[in-house]
């Protein structure tokens, strides 16, 4: 059940990081992205794969 949590939470914080991270690039940009969605998508996806490996490294997460 801990496991659930921690992972829905590290989900989130995911969510909203990549979000940060988008606005940002836009803001540099001075526009908003025309495939925007496919940069969420890679933004989230890299940082899920990235934080995946740290939690199997350190051995979270059974």
């Amino acid at each position: 059940m801990m496991e659930l949590v921690a992972y829905t939470i590290v989900g989130l914080l995911l969510y909203f990081l990549s979000d940060w991270i988008l606005n940002q690039i836009e803001i540099r940009r001075g526009e908003r992205l025309p495939n925007r969605s496919l940069v969420f998508f890679v933004i989230i996806m890299v940082l899920a794969l990235v934080v995946f490996e740290l939690v199997q490294r350190l051995g979270i997460g059974g």
